[in-house]
C-alpha cells in the first residue's frame, strides 16, 4: 500500500507540473503576442500621421501599411492555434524581430523621404537661403572693447582729394621759441640742485641754487641807498623851512636838495641792479625784514613749463654769470625741419600739405608747411622748409629721422579711402563695411591713387561707415571665423 501512494503521488506531481509548465507557456505566449499587436498600433499610428502630414509620401505609406497588414494577418492567424505552443513560441519571437526590422526599416525609408521632401523645399527656396549663410560667416562681429583693443577705428565714405607728392627727408628738432638757456646771472658757489635730465619744470619753480657775495653786495647798497634817501628827505625839508624862514642862506638849501636828488639816483640804480637778476618790487619792500643769511641766497628759476634737455651744474661747482647751466625746453610742440633738394624747389611752398612719417610705431601725421628757407646751404645744397608740429603726447622726440610728402598737385575725387582699408578677400579687393550684424566684406572697383588714398568706382556708397585702419585685423577674423566654420562641418 505504501508503494501504491508514493505513486500515485508522482503521478499527481507529473500531472501538476506539466499544467504548470502548460499555464506558463500559455502566459508567454499571451505576451508576445499582445507586445506584436502593440507595434503593429504603434506603426499604424505613425503611418496614419505621416500621411496626414506628407501627402505626396502615399505610395510609400501604403506599401508599408499592406506589409503590416500582412503582419497582422499572419498574427490573426496564429492566435488562432492554442495547441503546440511550445513548437510556435520560437517562430513567434523570429517573426517579431523580423517585424521590429520592418519597422524600423519603414521608419528610416519614411525619414529618408521627409528629409528628401525638406531637402526638396530648402531647393526650392532657390539659392537665397545657401548665399545669406555664406555672408552670415563672413560678418565679423566685435565689441566696442574689442574694436579699440584691435585698434579699428571707422570714417564715413565720401569725396576726397588725390595728390601728387615730393619726398623730403627730415629732422626733429626743438621748438627754438619755446627754449630756454638759463644762465645764473651772478657769480657764486652751487649750493644746492634740485633738477636734471628730464625733469618737467614749472614756469617759476627753483631749479638750483647759489651763494654769491657779488648779490650780497648789490642788496647792501640798494639798503643803503633806501636809508641814505630818508636821511636826505629829511635833511631836504629841514633847510627847505628855514631858508623859507629866513634863517638859514640859500646855499645850504641847495645843497640839501642836491643830496636828495643823488640819493634817489643810486636807490633807482640798486633797484635795477636787482630787477635784472630777477627781483621783483614786492620782493625789495620785504628785503630790510630778510636775515642777513639770506643776502647771499640766489635761486635759479625755470623761465616756463617745460622739460629739461641740458644740465651743466653740479653741487659746490664756481659758475659765472654767463655759464649755460640748463637749457629747458617745451615739447608740447617741436619742429620737423626738411631738406630741399635743388630739382624740388620749385614745387614747395609754404602752405602746403605735409604728411610726415618717422616709422617704427609712431603714426603719420598731417601738417603744414610754415617756413620755407631763402637760402641755399654751401655745403648741403639744400634749402630749409619747417613744420610746426604739436606734440602734446612727446611722441616726437628731438633728433627723430622723418620722411616728409609734401603735396605738390591735387584732384577731387567723388570717393576715395586710404589704401590701408583695401583688402584682399577671395581674390578681390574689399573693404569691410560696418552694418547692423557687424564688419561685413564688400567687394569694390578701384580707380585713380596715391601713395596714401585710392579711388572707389563701385561697391562703396557715399555716407557708408567702413573700417579706415585695422581692416587687415578684421580679414584674419574673418578668415579664422571661416577655418573654424569648414573644419566644424
Amino acid at each position: 500500500m505504501p508503494s501504491e501512494t508514493e505513486g500515485d503521488l508522482n503521478m499527481k506531481s507529473r500531472k501538476t507540473t506539466k499544467v504548470v509548465i502548460g499555464f506558463i507557456v500559455f502566459i508567454l505566449a499571451m505576451t508576445v503576442m499582445w507586445r506584436i499587436g502593440l507595434v503593429e498600433s504603434t506603426a499604424i499610428a505613425q503611418d496614419k500621421h505621416a500621411e496626414a502630414k506628407h501627402g505626396g509620401h502615399d505610395d510609400h505609406d501604403d506599401d508599408h501599411g499592406d506589409e503590416h497588414g500582412e503582419d497582422h494577418g499572419d498574427d490573426g492567424h496564429d492566435d488562432g492555434g492554442h495547441d503546440g505552443h511550445d513548437e510556435d513560441n520560437d517562430h513567434d519571437e523570429a517573426k517579431h524581430e523580423d517585424d521590429d526590422h520592418g519597422e524600423a526599416k519603414g521608419g528610416e525609408d519614411k525619414k529618408d523621404g521627409h528629409d528628401g521632401h525638406d531637402g526638396h523645399k530648402k531647393e526650392s527656396s532657390g539659392g537665397h537661403d545657401g548665399h545669406s549663410d555664406e555672408e552670415e560667416e563672413d560678418i565679423v562681429r566685435l565689441s566696442k572693447g574689442e574694436m579699440k583693443e584691435f585698434g579699428i577705428e571707422l570714417a564715413t565714405a565720401g569725396p576726397g582729394k588725390l595728390y601728387n607728392y615730393v619726398s623730403l627727408p627730415g629732422e626733429v628738432v626743438p621748438n627754438a621759441d619755446r627754449l630756454a638757456h638759463i644762465v645764473p646771472r651772478m657769480s657764486g658757489i652751487v649750493r644746492e640742485v634740485r633738477k636734471t635730465l628730464g625733469d618737467r619744470v614749472r614756469s617759476g619753480e627753483v631749479m638750483a641754487i647759489i651763494e654769491s657775495r657779488e648779490l650780497a653786495d648789490i642788496k647792501s647798497a640798494y639798503l643803503a641807498a633806501k636809508e641814505r634817501i630818508s636821511l636826505a628827505e629829511a635833511t631836504f625839508k629841514r633847510e627847505e623851512k628855514l631858508w623859507k624862514k629866513k634863517i638859514s642862506p640859500e646855499r645850504e638849501y641847495l645843497e640839501a636838495r642836491q643830496l636828495l636828488a643823488e640819493a634817489k639816483i643810486k636807490l633807482r640804480s640798486a633797484e635795477q641792479k636787482l630787477h635784472t637778476l630777477g627781483f621783483s618790487d614786492e620782493y625789495m619792500e620785504q628785503l630790510p625784514a630778510h636775515p642777513n643769511i639770506a643776502f647771499t641766497r640766489y635761486e635759479i628759476t625755470a623761465p616756463f613749463k617745460g622739460t629739461v634737455i641740458e644740465k651743466h651744474i653740479a653741487l659746490g661747482e664756481a659758475v659765472k654769470n654767463d655759464s649755460k647751466v640748463f637749457v629747458v625746453a617745451d615739447l608740447r610742440s617741436v619742429w620737423i625741419d626738411l631738406d630741399i633738394y635743388q630739382k624740388d624747389l620749385s614745387f614747395v611752398r609754404k602752405g602746403q600739405v605735409v604728411i610726415v612719417s618717422a616709422g617704427h610705431g609712431l603714426p603719420d601725421v598731417k601738417s603744414r608747411i610754415s617756413y620755407v628757407g631763402p637760402l641755399v646751404g654751401e655745403e648741403t645744397r639744400t634749402a630749409l622748409a619747417r613744420v610746426v608740429l604739436p606734440n602734446t603726447g612727446g611722441r616726437w622726440r628731438p633728433g627723430l629721422f622723418v620722411t616728409a610728402l609734401v603735396a605738390t598737385s591735387e584732384v577731387k575725387m567723388p570717393l576715395v579711402v586710404p589704401k590701408a582699408a583695401i583688402q584682399m578677400v577671395e581674390g578681390r579687393d574689399s573693404v569691410f563695411v560696418w552694418t547692423k550684424e557687424g564688419f561685413e566684406p564688400r567687394f569694390v572697383k578701384t580707380g585713380k591713387e596715391d601713395k596714401l588714398q585710392i579711388e572707389i568706382t563701385a561697391g562703396l556708397k557715399p555716407g557708408e561707415r567702413y573700417v579706415m585702419k585695422g581692416a587687415f585685423t578684421l580679414k584674419a577674423q574673418a578668415s579664422k571665423g571661416a577655418f573654424e566654420s569648414g573644419h566644424s562641418h
